[in-house]
């Protein structure tokens, strides 16, 4: 596919598009995109019934997580395809092609047979569909992002901050899913068809986002500029530091989210509560997230980005343990609520600010693949590994507050990355 003339970009870009309707288009997909993975994660103990038996309920969970894990392996190489794409050909380009990607792994999700049924095929679908969303998703971030941020000159945290909020929203809809089925369905009814439910949801929504991100027009400040035809060569040519500082920016938001993740996990098999508690309490989690998250983009655009995020990585890093502790001596709702609950607020005011942070890092002919990129490495390193990394310290320490140690190292890793980035940009 030729690159778009420029003539012909701009005049895309000039038609008016209102705020509205730029962050719809962009929250929309990127809500959808992440439904799957949240439903896969929220429903790990029913999906390692269905197709990772095993006689030892904790090696089956691993395996389950594992699986969710390796879907992340996959996520750098679409970063590099998609971002490089988005580059390329624009940020509208991107989204069509990675939420279209994402509906085929979806599908695949909702109607593979279980282990029961046609025996060692089950897993090794269930894994290339993992695999397939894990490619989609890689290149979903920075597309996004940079199609907020090229909207706005003023407003550029604000605007990027919808990445979070719309995920806090399918974080909602999620849980909302995970209270319902399973508080309504009889524990073999759910294992037998009922989680395939929200997959079925998330299939039949797909294709509003496909078309609402196909009509819309192309981002002015990609429409100015002059597309590199070797984006990602120029991206490690002449932006290898801006790549290891995004990188490290990202750990924080990413294990908190995906310890946030397991939450549900958590609550059921380490503290012994009913299914339904560890999804009330990260449905808390999501609307504070949805609600918090733009607010803090909108902050970032008045105080500075680093200064905030410095200030909610330090709050992770002092509280992790207290809040697990918590959970822990008291098990019950209102506990699993407040840890979900006050995680999901420290996170909001980090991941709200980080993808404007992220984007600033990168010039606008790299942007798309240098944010995907250092975002799906440190999601794939620190992020989707966490539940898997969780379980296995638990498993190895007999701790069940072990997964706190894990977020407070992450909390210190983005906070010597953010000194850095401050560093740098006093000097420059």
């Amino acid at each position: 596919m030729a690159t778009q003339p420029l003539a012909d970009r701009t005049a895309a870009a000039g038609r008016p598009v209102s705020a509205v309707r730029v962050i719809v288009a962009a929250s929309i997909g990127n809500a959808l995109e992440w439904f799957d993975f949240l439903i896969y994660g929220y429903f790990a103990v029913t999906i390692a019934k269905v197709f990772f038996p095993a006689g030892d309920g904790t090696v089956s969970l691993l395996i389950t997580f594992g699986t969710f894990g390796l879907s992340y392996l996959a996520r750098p190489l679409g970063a590099i395809i998609i971002g490089t794409y988005t580059d390329r050909h624009g940020r509208r380009a991107g989204l069509t092609l990675s939420i279209g990607l994402m509906m085929i792994g979806t599908a695949m999700m909702a109607v593979t047979p279980g282990y029961q049924t046609i025996g060692l095929a089950a897993p090794a679908l269930v894994m290339l569909a993992r695999l397939l969303q894990g490619f989609s998703v890689g290149g979903e971030f920075g597309s996004a992002t940079a199609f907020l941020v090229e909207h706005s000159a003023k407003r550029k945290g604000f605007f990027a901050s919808w990445q979070w909020a719309s995920q806090g929203l399918t974080a909602i809809v999620a849980s909302a899913f995970g209270v319902v089925l399973s508080d309504a369905m009889p524990p073999d009814q759910l294992v037998a068809w009922g989680w395939r439910i929200p997959f079925f949801f998330g299939l039949l929504l797909g294709p509003i986002g496909l078309y609402i991100r196909s009509r819309m027009a192309e981002t002015p400040e990609f429409a100015a500029a002059e597309p590199t035809k070797t984006p990602f060569r120029d991206l490690l040519a002449r932006h290898p530091v801006p790549v290891l500082l995004a990188v490290g920016a990202s750990i924080i938001s990413n294990s908190s989210n995906y310890l946030i993740l397991y939450i549900p996990t958590y609550a059921i098999k380490q503290l012994g509560l009913p299914p339904a508690t560890g999804f009330i309490a990260t449905l808390v989690g999501a609307v504070i997230l949805t609600a918090v998250s733009p607010l803090s983009g909108h902050l970032s655009d008045k105080l500075g980005r680093a200064r905030i995020m410095l200030v909610m990585a330090v709050v992770f890093l002092v509280t992790s343990y207290p809040i697990f502790w918590v959970m822990v001596a008291a098990p019950s709702l209102a506990t699993a609520m407040l840890a979900a609950g006050w995680l999901s607020l420290v996170k909001a005011g980090y991941s709200g600010v980080l993808p404007s942070l992220l984007a600033e890092l990168f010039p606008t002919e790299t942007r798309g693949v240098g944010m995907s990129l250092s975002y799906s490495i440190s999601v794939t390193i620190f992020g989707g590994f966490a539940p898997f990394i969780a379980t296995w310290l638990i498993a190895q320490t007999g701790d069940p507050l072990s997964p706190s140690f894990y977020l407070m190292a992450t909390a210190a890793l983005s906070i010597a990355a953010l000194a850095a980035i401050r560093r740098r940009q006093r000097r420059t």
